[in-house]
């Protein structure tokens, strides 16, 4: 009997080491949460302008909820109104979150303990990455858990990138490319020999992280809000800016269509706390910049 129950260990020891040691897919990003001041003109701006289907949030905290496909951005309130960022946390699908958390802990990273959505039959934790940007992760244990939600007129249905200041490159590329299993998709910067923007892609789809270099750390709130932002795919910009315009939309200021420098088409819309919401084509429609692309492109 000793020896069965010492056999019954043995197994569960090695079944331990073997999922902390093997990192489980990250196949994409789930959400991104962000703080607002004003609720109303924000559910105007994403019901309204960008024609999204608003639901009923579920996560603690989280106050509004806007569908872009079977993604998500939400809004919690700000804890404080004259706080610079505005950016809560970035969430990322997993195909195993107990794995994943058992592959971060043996990596020496800390994690916050798992837990079970039963509203939206999900398991997720938190961790933080070496900038403090809270990142979370998580495994729908239903394919079927989140329908998607549909909306007669919307501008987008695919989140396709997060971006976020970054002082340390280094230190990010540990966390993300060393543990998680990042890559570089893309990178460049306002003159061809700088860098100032890096593509980290999913190890396992293609959204990415982006980071953003060289902002001053006393960076005011319009700076921030356009460094941590949020990217929306779209198939024509053009399109796009038409069904903006059909909403009641209309340009002025930055927002406006232009090329990126990585040679994608893209239009700068700002929800009410000067948060960026980027519109941008799945494809290249020029030879970017500053460095080739080194992974697939996204798709609806």
């Amino acid at each position: 009997m000793k020896k069965v129950f010492c056999f019954a260990l043995l197994v569960i020891a090695t079944r331990f080491a073997q999922s902390a040691d093997k990192r489980p897919k990250i196949t994409g990003i789930d959400h991104v949460d962000f703080y607002t001041t004003s609720p109303q003109a924000n559910n105007e701006f994403y019901a309204r302008t960008l024609g999204l289907a608003s639901v009923v949030p579920l996560e603690p905290g989280q106050t509004q909820r806007f569908m872009v496909g079977n993604q998500f951005v939400g809004y919690s309130p700000a804890p404080d109104p004259q706080a610079r960022n505005r950016m809560d946390h970035v969430a990322f699908v997993t195909d195993n979150s107990a794995g994943l958390r058992a592959y971060l802990i043996a990596k020496k990273i800390e994690v916050t303990d798992g837990y079970e959505i039963l509203s939206t039959n999900s398991r997720t934790f938190q961790v933080k990455d070496p900038e403090g940007h809270t990142i979370e992760f998580v495994q729908r244990v239903n394919s079927t858990s989140r329908a998607r939600v549909e909306n007669s007129y919307p501008v987008s249905r695919r989140i396709i990138h997060v971006g976020f200041i970054v002082h340390d490159r280094a230190a990010e590329d540990h966390f993300y490319r060393d543990i998680l299993g990042f890559h570089i998709y893309w990178h460049g910067g306002m003159q061809p020999d700088k860098t100032d923007w890096v593509a980290m892609q999913v190890p396992d789809g293609t959204d990415w992280v982006e980071y953003m270099l060289k902002v001053k750390s006393d960076a005011d709130q319009h700076t921030m809000g356009v460094m941590n932002h949020v990217s929306l795919g779209v198939k024509d910009i053009k399109q796009a800016q038409a069904k903006l315009e059909s909403h009641g939309w209309k340009p002025h200021g930055d927002e406006k269509a232009q090329m990126g420098r990585d040679g994608k088409w893209q239009l700068n819309l700002y929800d009410p706390d000067f948060t960026r919401i980027e519109l941008m084509e799945f494809k290249p429609v020029q030879k970017p910049c500053c460095s080739e692309f080194q992974g697939s492109h996204p798709q609806e």
